[in-house]
Protein backbone atom coordinates (compact mmCIF):
# COMPACT_ATOMS: atom_id res chain seq x y z
CA UNK A 1 0.00 0.00 0.00
CA UNK A 2 1.41 3.62 -0.64
CA UNK A 3 -0.09 6.30 0.36
CA UNK A 4 1.46 10.45 -0.13
CA UNK A 5 0.30 12.19 3.11
CA UNK A 6 3.28 11.73 5.26
CA UNK A 7 5.13 15.03 5.06
CA UNK A 8 3.91 15.23 1.68
CA UNK A 9 5.93 12.10 0.82
CA UNK A 10 4.72 8.54 -1.15
CA UNK A 11 5.26 5.94 2.34
CA UNK A 12 5.03 2.56 1.32
CA UNK A 13 4.22 -0.08 4.47
CA UNK A 14 6.32 -3.00 3.06
CA UNK A 15 5.74 -4.99 5.77
CA UNK A 16 5.33 -4.91 9.40
CA UNK A 17 8.69 -3.43 10.51
CA UNK A 18 9.57 -2.22 7.11
CA UNK A 19 8.66 0.82 5.70
CA UNK A 20 9.79 2.77 2.56
CA UNK A 21 9.77 6.50 1.39
CA UNK A 22 10.12 7.31 -1.54
CA UNK A 23 11.97 11.12 -1.69
CA UNK A 24 11.70 12.74 -5.48
CA UNK A 25 12.44 15.77 -7.59
CA UNK A 26 15.89 15.95 -5.42
CA UNK A 27 18.31 18.93 -7.09
CA UNK A 28 20.87 21.29 -5.73
CA UNK A 29 20.31 22.88 -2.62
CA UNK A 30 17.00 19.97 -1.42
CA UNK A 31 17.18 18.98 2.23
CA UNK A 32 14.62 16.69 4.17
CA UNK A 33 15.10 16.90 7.76
CA UNK A 34 14.12 13.46 10.09
CA UNK A 35 13.33 13.54 13.64
CA UNK A 36 14.56 10.61 15.71
CA UNK A 37 13.37 9.89 19.28
CA UNK A 38 12.95 7.17 21.55
CA UNK A 39 11.76 7.08 25.65
CA UNK A 40 9.68 9.59 25.88
CA UNK A 41 7.70 8.13 28.45
CA UNK A 42 4.91 10.93 27.98
CA UNK A 43 2.82 10.30 30.57
CA UNK A 44 4.86 10.00 33.36
CA UNK A 45 4.67 12.85 35.57
CA UNK A 46 8.19 14.02 34.89
CA UNK A 47 8.36 13.65 31.72
CA UNK A 48 9.39 17.31 29.95
CA UNK A 49 6.49 17.83 27.37
CA UNK A 50 7.49 20.80 26.86
CA UNK A 51 11.18 19.83 25.38
CA UNK A 52 8.95 17.21 23.22
CA UNK A 53 6.63 20.38 22.13
CA UNK A 54 9.14 22.23 21.14
CA UNK A 55 11.11 19.31 19.28
CA UNK A 56 7.47 18.10 17.61
CA UNK A 57 7.04 22.06 16.71
CA UNK A 58 10.50 22.10 15.21
CA UNK A 59 9.35 19.48 12.85
CA UNK A 60 6.57 21.13 11.69
CA UNK A 61 8.46 24.14 10.66
CA UNK A 62 11.13 21.78 9.08
CA UNK A 63 7.82 19.68 7.42
CA UNK A 64 10.38 16.65 9.25
CA UNK A 65 9.21 13.05 9.50
CA UNK A 66 9.21 11.57 12.87
CA UNK A 67 10.37 8.38 13.88
CA UNK A 68 9.65 7.21 17.23
CA UNK A 69 11.97 3.96 18.70
CA UNK A 70 9.87 2.90 21.62
CA UNK A 71 8.82 3.74 25.24
CA UNK A 72 6.41 6.70 24.00
CA UNK A 73 4.74 5.01 27.00
CA UNK A 74 5.79 5.07 30.39
CA UNK A 75 2.46 2.74 31.76
CA UNK A 76 4.26 1.66 35.09
CA UNK A 77 0.94 3.24 37.40
CA UNK A 78 -1.22 0.30 36.47
CA UNK A 79 -2.80 -1.48 40.02
CA UNK A 80 -1.11 -4.92 38.56
CA UNK A 81 2.35 -3.46 37.90
CA UNK A 82 5.37 -3.86 40.74
CA UNK A 83 7.02 -1.18 39.33
CA UNK A 84 4.10 1.03 40.04
CA UNK A 85 4.55 4.24 42.23
CA UNK A 86 2.23 6.56 43.03
CA UNK A 87 4.23 9.40 43.44
CA UNK A 88 4.96 9.34 39.71
CA UNK A 89 1.11 8.79 38.61
CA UNK A 90 -0.05 12.53 36.97
CA UNK A 91 -3.70 13.16 38.61
CA UNK A 92 -5.32 13.11 35.27
CA UNK A 93 -4.46 9.71 35.38
CA UNK A 94 -6.08 8.28 38.25
CA UNK A 95 -8.96 6.58 36.60
CA UNK A 96 -9.77 2.96 36.48
CA UNK A 97 -9.57 2.94 33.05
CA UNK A 98 -5.82 3.78 33.16
CA UNK A 99 -4.50 2.57 30.36
CA UNK A 100 -6.93 3.37 27.96
CA UNK A 101 -6.87 7.07 29.24
CA UNK A 102 -3.12 7.16 29.08
CA UNK A 103 -3.43 6.62 25.07
CA UNK A 104 -6.41 8.92 24.60
CA UNK A 105 -4.56 11.54 26.43
CA UNK A 106 -1.53 10.76 24.08
CA UNK A 107 -3.74 10.88 20.93
CA UNK A 108 -4.71 14.52 21.78
CA UNK A 109 -1.56 15.66 22.20
CA UNK A 110 0.71 14.27 19.27
CA UNK A 111 -2.36 14.81 16.90
CA UNK A 112 -1.54 18.09 15.46
CA UNK A 113 1.85 15.92 14.35
CA UNK A 114 0.19 12.95 13.19
CA UNK A 115 0.72 13.92 9.51
CA UNK A 116 4.70 13.76 10.19
CA UNK A 117 4.76 10.74 12.34
CA UNK A 118 6.70 8.11 9.82
CA UNK A 119 6.77 5.38 12.26
CA UNK A 120 5.61 4.89 15.89
CA UNK A 121 7.97 1.94 17.49
CA UNK A 122 7.75 -0.95 20.14
CA UNK A 123 9.93 -0.15 23.59
CA UNK A 124 10.33 -2.84 26.51
CA UNK A 125 7.21 -0.62 28.48
CA UNK A 126 4.92 -1.49 25.54
CA UNK A 127 5.66 -4.85 25.02
CA UNK A 128 5.36 -5.49 28.99
CA UNK A 129 1.86 -4.23 29.21
CA UNK A 130 0.99 -6.07 26.67
CA UNK A 131 2.31 -9.37 27.85
CA UNK A 132 0.90 -8.77 31.31
CA UNK A 133 -2.30 -6.78 30.34
CA UNK A 134 -3.29 -8.33 27.07
CA UNK A 135 -3.30 -4.49 25.90
CA UNK A 136 -1.21 -2.75 22.39
CA UNK A 137 -1.11 0.28 23.70
CA UNK A 138 0.80 1.29 20.48
CA UNK A 139 -1.22 0.14 17.86
CA UNK A 140 -4.67 1.38 19.78
CA UNK A 141 -2.53 4.96 19.69
CA UNK A 142 -1.61 4.52 15.97
CA UNK A 143 -5.22 3.29 15.55
CA UNK A 144 -6.60 6.38 16.56
CA UNK A 145 -3.78 8.99 15.23
CA UNK A 146 -4.81 7.41 11.79
CA UNK A 147 -8.01 7.10 12.08
CA UNK A 148 -8.84 10.40 13.34
CA UNK A 149 -6.30 12.43 11.78
CA UNK A 150 -5.98 10.90 8.15
CA UNK A 151 -2.34 9.89 8.99
CA UNK A 152 -0.37 6.85 8.04
CA UNK A 153 1.76 6.28 10.49
CA UNK A 154 3.11 2.13 10.91
CA UNK A 155 2.88 0.89 14.37
CA UNK A 156 6.42 -0.40 14.19
CA UNK A 157 8.03 -3.37 15.85
CA UNK A 158 10.50 -3.57 18.93
CA UNK A 159 13.03 -3.53 16.31
CA UNK A 160 12.24 -2.91 11.91
CA UNK A 161 13.91 -0.71 9.14
CA UNK A 162 13.38 2.89 7.35
CA UNK A 163 14.40 3.00 3.29
CA UNK A 164 15.18 6.06 2.64
CA UNK A 165 14.53 5.83 -1.68
CA UNK A 166 16.33 9.38 -3.64
CA UNK A 167 15.64 10.01 -6.82
CA UNK A 168 18.03 13.29 -7.57
CA UNK A 169 17.52 15.19 -11.41
CA UNK A 170 14.95 12.74 -12.70
CA UNK A 171 17.20 9.47 -13.22
CA UNK A 172 20.09 9.54 -10.52
CA UNK A 173 18.80 6.80 -7.68
CA UNK A 174 20.33 5.83 -4.33
CA UNK A 175 19.12 5.19 -1.27
CA UNK A 176 19.66 5.02 2.34
CA UNK A 177 19.06 2.35 5.03
CA UNK A 178 18.04 2.73 8.82
CA UNK A 179 17.36 0.11 11.31
CA UNK A 180 15.89 1.10 14.59
CA UNK A 181 16.01 -1.40 17.57
CA UNK A 182 14.55 -0.39 20.68
CA UNK A 183 17.51 -1.29 22.79
CA UNK A 184 18.53 -4.26 25.49
CA UNK A 185 21.05 -4.32 28.71
CA UNK A 186 21.51 -1.61 30.58
CA UNK A 187 24.10 0.69 29.04
CA UNK A 188 26.76 0.48 31.74
CA UNK A 189 28.36 3.47 33.36
CA UNK A 190 31.23 3.72 31.51
CA UNK A 191 30.87 2.91 28.06
CA UNK A 192 26.86 3.92 28.11
CA UNK A 193 26.36 0.79 25.68
CA UNK A 194 28.96 2.61 22.99
CA UNK A 195 30.56 -1.68 22.83
CA UNK A 196 27.31 -2.76 21.25
CA UNK A 197 28.13 -0.85 17.99
CA UNK A 198 30.68 -3.50 17.44
CA UNK A 199 28.41 -6.33 18.14
CA UNK A 200 25.53 -4.24 15.63
CA UNK A 201 28.32 -3.35 13.05
CA UNK A 202 28.65 -7.88 12.59
CA UNK A 203 24.99 -8.55 12.02
CA UNK A 204 23.51 -5.55 10.57
CA UNK A 205 25.97 -5.27 7.47
CA UNK A 206 23.61 -3.49 5.43
CA UNK A 207 22.12 -0.88 7.35
CA UNK A 208 23.77 2.79 6.61
CA UNK A 209 22.43 4.03 9.71
CA UNK A 210 21.54 2.07 13.38
CA UNK A 211 19.54 4.14 15.70
CA UNK A 212 18.54 2.54 19.39
CA UNK A 213 17.41 3.87 22.86
CA UNK A 214 16.47 2.31 26.21
CA UNK A 215 19.57 3.20 27.91
CA UNK A 216 18.60 7.33 28.00
CA UNK A 217 21.94 8.07 26.73
CA UNK A 218 22.91 9.94 23.86
CA UNK A 219 25.65 9.24 21.07
CA UNK A 220 26.45 9.15 17.59
CA UNK A 221 29.61 6.67 16.69
CA UNK A 222 30.57 6.43 13.18
CA UNK A 223 32.12 3.50 11.70
CA UNK A 224 34.09 3.31 8.67
CA UNK A 225 34.17 0.09 6.96
CA UNK A 226 35.83 -1.00 3.51
CA UNK A 227 33.56 -2.19 1.14
CA UNK A 228 33.96 -4.07 -2.42
CA UNK A 229 30.90 -4.14 -5.23
CA UNK A 230 30.24 -7.02 -7.47
CA UNK A 231 32.66 -5.47 -10.35
CA UNK A 232 35.57 -5.68 -7.97
CA UNK A 233 35.69 -1.71 -6.71
CA UNK A 234 36.82 -0.92 -3.68
CA UNK A 235 35.83 1.85 -1.49
CA UNK A 236 34.80 3.06 1.74
CA UNK A 237 31.52 3.93 3.47
CA UNK A 238 30.32 5.17 7.11
CA UNK A 239 28.06 2.93 8.95
CA UNK A 240 26.20 5.78 11.59
CA UNK A 241 25.33 4.46 15.12
CA UNK A 242 22.85 6.71 17.21
CA UNK A 243 21.94 6.37 20.55
CA UNK A 244 18.62 8.81 21.33
CA UNK A 245 18.30 10.16 24.68
CA UNK A 246 14.66 10.46 26.67
CA UNK A 247 12.09 12.95 27.75
CA UNK A 248 11.76 11.73 31.55
CA UNK A 249 13.65 13.48 34.50
CA UNK A 250 14.96 9.94 35.88
CA UNK A 251 17.71 11.49 38.04
CA UNK A 252 16.04 15.00 39.34
CA UNK A 253 17.74 16.06 42.49
CA UNK A 254 19.48 13.03 43.03
CA UNK A 255 17.75 12.38 46.10
CA UNK A 256 15.09 9.34 45.62
CA UNK A 257 13.84 6.74 43.09
CA UNK A 258 14.88 3.78 41.79
CA UNK A 259 17.49 5.04 39.19
CA UNK A 260 19.04 7.05 42.02
CA UNK A 261 18.92 4.21 44.41
CA UNK A 262 20.59 1.85 41.58
CA UNK A 263 23.32 3.98 41.42
CA UNK A 264 22.71 5.62 37.91
CA UNK A 265 24.53 8.81 36.65
CA UNK A 266 21.97 11.86 35.41
CA UNK A 267 21.20 11.25 31.48
CA UNK A 268 20.36 13.59 29.20
CA UNK A 269 17.08 14.91 27.27
CA UNK A 270 16.17 15.37 23.77
CA UNK A 271 16.30 13.89 20.46
CA UNK A 272 18.49 13.23 17.13
CA UNK A 273 18.09 15.47 13.75
CA UNK A 274 19.10 13.45 10.47
CA UNK A 275 19.39 15.96 7.39
CA UNK A 276 19.59 14.96 4.12
CA UNK A 277 20.81 17.24 1.67
CA UNK A 278 22.27 16.86 -1.92
CA UNK A 279 25.62 18.50 -2.66
CA UNK A 280 27.85 17.97 -5.44
CA UNK A 281 25.62 15.12 -7.25
CA UNK A 282 25.31 13.22 -3.79
CA UNK A 283 23.27 12.26 -1.28
CA UNK A 284 24.39 13.32 2.17
CA UNK A 285 23.36 14.08 5.92
CA UNK A 286 24.52 14.80 8.74
CA UNK A 287 23.17 13.88 12.75
CA UNK A 288 22.90 16.91 15.34
CA UNK A 289 21.46 15.72 19.38
CA UNK A 290 19.96 18.61 20.27
CA UNK A 291 19.75 17.83 24.41
CA UNK A 292 19.92 19.45 27.29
Amino acid sequence: MTDKNVAGLKVKHDSNNVCTVYLDEIKEGWEQWVLITSDRHHDNKYGDRAFEKYHLDMALDRNALIVDVGDLFDAMQGKFDPRRSYSELRPEYALDRYLDEIVTDASRFYAPYANNFLVIGRGNHESSVLKNNSTDLISNLVYRLNSDNKACIQAGGYGGWVRFMFTANKTKRSSIRMKYFHGSGGGGPVTRGVIQTNRMAVYLPDADIIVSGHTHDSWHVPIARERISNAGKIRKDLQHHIRTATYKKDYRDGSEGWHVERGAAPKPLGAVWIRFYYHNDTIRFDVTQDIK
